[in-house]
């Protein structure tokens, strides 16, 4: 597995990009809805200059709070990340599935950059940076508390700061209401006590959240989604003051459209004064994938979102429309899903299921990605931090690995899995002198269940002296195949060359508030105290 190093002067110089059949094209005029069939929650987007700045919610995976980039609003791609590590630390050094970073809101305020975000455990945080691309601060907690969530800042014409935000039931036992308190001028901390500006249970818009506030021709505007993520509908209200009573207007739901939802996003303006509108639709194992919709203010100072076809005022989402008038094509934009795994420094694509660890593994000057087995008794991959895993990057996709098993006790395991609430993989497990490809499913992860496990074939290992524990060699190769509706085929060769393939194909399954995501993992069972490992020689995904 000789590679030869690349010394990256850019993180995404680690990766190989998905060609044009993942983009948002249909034409040099005209582009196609999902512009990201990627899963962003809750994305929110800022305007610097021609630049465009989205960050998404990222729960408990790490690093976290993506920062993507675009020049046209259709085509992104991933350039940093905000957040390194998840406080308090000590929690989340182990998975805390659909816990952490809830529904962020990034602004751009006196040169600098601030995302806002709501743990819904331990309340309202914020980073800042002079660069989107460069290191981020420490976070702060602005405000503590239960169920505080979708936090958005506003820095007023009259110098005060001011934020909004909802409230996780979960948590709080309170929900469908927005509530607006003062900061300090730094934007550190609140000042005031929440004053309750809208709600939702007066007027049959349940489960309001996502909120996020604006200001424009001297009026106050909240954006909010109402009605449930697979079945709402998007709101905007408005008031003169900043405190309200704020009244509010459905403008923009399904409609007659294929695309449920529409949920959660972020007004944004271009520089020739065009106004858009980008927000999330709930595709079950794909997640929460990326819309784009055209949006228009009205001579009575409202907007409609969407097309609006029979005047009403209320839009619905478009599947194809003209391009955004930006001045930038962005066609060179791609996002990072291969890895050969080239470069010292991690590919974006790639997170954690909890905050890093030194032993989890590394990046190397060998060409390769190496991943410590995982030695903690859980009861399913579920509960394992290590996992090294990457989004759903299409409806239509084969992923292939390469990888060197190297074990050091009886029990070590390490393949590919497709990871959920179920998951399904595809691995090689060391048995004394020989190794077993297993095919395993495990439904309902989440709740403990142990794995249905069958055996494939048997191959054998090479002994190597290595250390005070020799070690057990060979080389395999993993494939998935997913074919659009989330039914995915698992194959395996030996050779690279010829693949066998698993009679039975995995349902692919959402996990909690994210969707299906796909990557390695290797877990160690071993007498001695030498963990086993894989070196994943590259990481391909073709679109199919």
């Amino acid at each position: 597995m000789k590679k030869r190093l690349i010394l990256a002067s850019a993180m995404i110089s680690a990766v190989i990009m998905f060609g044009d059949r993942l983009l948002a094209k249909s034409g040099k005029d005209v582009y196609t809805n999902p512009v990201l069939c990627f899963d962003y929650s809750d994305p929110d987007v800022v305007r610097t200059g021609d630049d465009y700045w989205m960050t998404a919610s990222s729960f408990n995976c790490i690093p976290g709070l993506p920062i993507l980039h675009s020049k046209d609003l259709v085509h992104w791609h991933i350039v940093n990340y905000a957040l390194d590590r998840l406080t308090p630390e000590d929690v989340f050094s182990k998975p805390q599935h659909g816990k952490g970073v809830w529904a962020p809101c990034i602004k751009f305020h006196d040169g600098w950059f601030y995302i806002y975000w709501g743990d819904p455990d331990y309340g309202i945080f914020m980073v800042k940076a002079r660069d989107p691309r460069g290191k981020w601060s420490e976070p702060v907690l602005v405000k503590a508390g239960k169920g505080l969530i979708d936090p958005s800042p506003l820095w007023d014409d009259d110098g005060k700061v001011y934020l909004a935000h909802a409230w996780a039931a979960s948590r709080s036992g309170l929900n469908s209401i927005i509530t607006v308190s003062e900061m300090n001028a730094e934007g550190t901390a609140c000042i005031s006590g929440e004053v309750m500006v809208f709600d939702g249970n007066r007027d049959g818009h349940h489960t309001v959240e996502g909120a996020k506030i604006y200001k424009r021709n001297g009026y106050y505007y909240i954006f909010a989604p109402a009605g449930g993520v697979a079945t709402g509908w998007q709101l905007v209200m408005r008031a003169d003051n900043i405190y309200g009573p704020y009244e509010a207007r459905n403008v923009m739901d399904q409609g007659n459209s294929d695309i449920n939802g529409p949920h959660q996003g972020a007004w944004i303006d271009t520089p020739s004064g065009e106004d858009w509108f980008i927000h999330f639709q709930e595709k079950q194992p794909y997640g929460r994938i990326v819309h784009l919709n055209p949006m228009e203010w009205t001579e009575d100072g409202w907007c409609v979102i969407g097309e609006d076809k029979d005047g009403d005022g209320r839009g619905e989402p478009v599947r194809k429309w003209k391009r955004p008038d930006t001045g930038n094509s962005g066609e060179e934009y791609e996002m990072a899903t291969s890895d050969e795994f080239d470069s010292i420094l991690p590919g974006l694509q790639w997170q954690w299921h909890a905050n890093r660890q030194d032993w989890f593994g590394f990046n190397s000057g060998y060409g390769f990605f190496r991943l410590y087995g995982h030695r903690e008794n859980v009861p399913n991959l579920w509960g394992v931090p290590n996992l090294y895993l990457q989004k759903m990057p299409a409806e239509a996709f084969t992923a292939t690995a390469r990888l060197s098993f190297n074990s050091k006790g009886d029990g070590d395991r390490a393949g590919l899995v497709v990871m959920g609430f179920d998951y399904g993989s595809i691995s090689i497990k060391r048995e004394g002198d020989k190794a077993l490809i297993l095919y395993a499913v495990c439904m309902d992860a989440d709740k403990g269940t142990e794995e249905n496990v069958e055996t494939l074939a048997e191959i054998p290992l090479a002994r190597v002296e290595s250390g005070a524990t020799p070690k057990y060699v060979t080389d395999v190769w993993f494939r998935v195949k997913a074919d659009g509706n989330g039914a995915c085929r698992f194959m395996y060769s030996t050779d690279g060359k010829k693949f066998e393939t698993v009679s039975e194909s995995f349902q692919a399954r959402e996990g909690r508030w994210i969707g299906a995501k796909i990557g390695l993992f290797c877990s160690s069972y071993g007498t001695g105290r030498d963990r086993g490992w894989i070196d994943a020689d590259w990481f391909r995904i073709d679109p199919d």
